[in-house]
C-alpha cells in the first residue's frame, strides 16, 4: 500500500489546500451527524447496560465491521512508526473516553453531556499547538471561543432547573473530554504513517482489549436486556465507531487536529434537537441559543480570510509615477513603451 503523501498528512502541515479542506470538511460532517446520534443512543442503551459493558459491546461490535473491512482490503497491519499513536488514541480515545462517557451520561442529559464534552475541541488545539506544532489562527480562535460560550450557555441552563445535571455528572463528562483530546492529538502523527482505517480498526481493538475486564458485566447484561438496548448498542458500534472514527480519521489525516476539533462544535446542536425529538428532553430557549452560538463558531473557525480584489492589489502595488498614455488607447500604449526602449 503506497504511503499517504507527507505534504497532506504531516502533523505540522498547518495550511492544507481549499480542495483537501473541503474534502475533510465532507468526512468531518458524516463524523458528526453520526457522533451526534450517539449521545442519543447512549442515553437510550444506558438504561440497560453499565457504563463498563456498554463501551465493550460497542467496542467489539466496531471492531468486527473494521476488522472485516480491513481484511478485505487487504490492508494488514499498520507501519511500526504509527503504533505509539495508535495505541495512545485506542486506551484514552476507545478505551477510556467512552467508558467514562457512559458513566456520566447516566448523570447528565444527553444534550448537557455534549456541550460539556465539548471542552475537548478547545484542549485539542492547545494540545495539537503544544505537541503537533500546529498554528492557532484568530479565525479558529475566535470561533471556538464564541462554541464555547455556547456550551456555557446550555450548561447554565440546564444546571438552571432545565436539565438533570449532578457534580459527578460533569466531572465525567469533563474527564471525558480531556481522554477525547489526548487521543485524537495522539492519532495524529499516527496518520502520517497508517490509513484512516488501520488507525481507526486498531484502536478500536486496543479500546476492546482494555475494557476486557467489564466482560462478566457484558454477558450478564446482555442477557435480560431488552433488544431495543441491544440494537443500540450494536448501532452505537457499526456507525459512531466504525463509520464515523474511520471518516474522522481519514479528515484528520488531511487538516490539523484544532480545525478538526472545532467542527466537532456542531454536535451538541444536533444532539439537542435529536434528544428532543426522539427523548423527549425538551430543550429551554437559553440552550436553544447555546446551539446556535456552538453552529457560528463553527462557521467562523472554518472559515478562510477573504481574497482582497485584484483591482485593490494592481492600485497598491502601482508605480508611482506611470508613463504617459495618449487618450487614443492602444496607440498611445505602444508609443509610450517604444520611447522607454529607446
Amino acid at each position: 500500500m503506497p504511503k499517504p503523501s507527507s505534504s497532506s498528512l504531516s502533523p505540522s502541515s498547518p495550511s492544507p489546500s481549499p480542495a483537501a479542506d473541503r474534502l475533510a470538511l465532507v468526512a468531518a460532517g458524516v463524523t458528526v451527524a453520526l457522533w451526534a446520534s450517539a449521545f442519543v443512543s447512549i442515553r437510550s442503551a444506558g438504561a440497560a447496560y453499565s457504563p463498563g459493558a456498554l463501551a465493550l459491546g460497542r467496542l467489539l461490535a466496531g471492531a468486527l465491521v473494521l476488522g472485516a473491512v480491513l481484511l478485505v482490503r487487504g490492508e494488514g497491519l499498520p507501519p511500526r512508526a504509527a503504533w505509539p499513536g495508535i495505541l495512545a488514541s485506542g486506551l484514552l480515545w476507545f478505551g477510556l473516553y467512552l467508558v467514562v462517557l457512559n458513566w456520566g451520561e447516566q448523570e447528565v442529559d444527553a444534550g448537557t453531556a455534549a456541550m460539556l464534552v465539548n471542552v475537548g475541541p478547545l484542549l485539542i488545539a492547545l494540545l495539537g499547538a503544544r505537541f503537533l506544532k500546529e498554528a492557532l489562527p484568530p479565525r479558529l480562535l475566535a470561533g471556538m471561543a464564541v462554541s464555547f460560550a455556547g456550551a456555557v450557555a446550555v450548561g447554565l441552563s440546564a444546571s438552571g432547573g432545565g436539565g438533570h445535571v449532578s457534580v459527578l455528572g460533569v466531572a465525567l463528562c469533563l474527564l471525558a473530554a480531556v481522554a477525547y483530546a489526548g487521543g485524537v492529538v495522539a492519532q495524529k502523527p499516527a496518520l502520517a504513517h497508517a490509513s484512516a482505517l488501520q488507525a481507526t480498526t486498531f484502536g478500536c481493538v486496543i479500546g476492546a482489549v482494555a475494557c476486557l475486564p467489564f466482560a462478566g458485566q457484558l454477558v450478564t447484561e446482555a442477557a435480560r436486556a431488552p433488544l431495543s438496548a441491544t440494537a443500540n448498542m450494536v448501532y452505537l458500534g457499526v456507525f459512531p465507531t466504525a463509520v464515523a472514527c474511520t471518516t474522522w480519521a481519514y479528515a484528520l489525516a488531511r487538516t490539523t487536529a484544532g480545525r478538526m476539533g472545532a467542527t466537532t462544535y456542531a454536535v451538541p446542536a444536533l444532539v439537542v434537537l435529536m434528544a428532543w425529538a426522539l427523548l423527549g428532553e425538551l430543550p429551554g430557549a437559553l440552550t436553544l441559543a447555546g446551539g446556535a452560538l456552538c453552529l457560528a463558531g463553527v462557521a467562523v473557525s472554518r472559515s478562510r480570510p477573504g481574497a482582497r480584489p485584484r483591482s485593490r492589489l494592481r492600485a497598491r502595488t502601482a508605480p508611482a509615477t506611470a508613463p504617459p498614455v495618449a487618450s487614443g488607447g492602444g496607440a498611445g500604449v505602444e508609443e509610450a513603451a517604444g520611447e522607454r526602449r529607446q
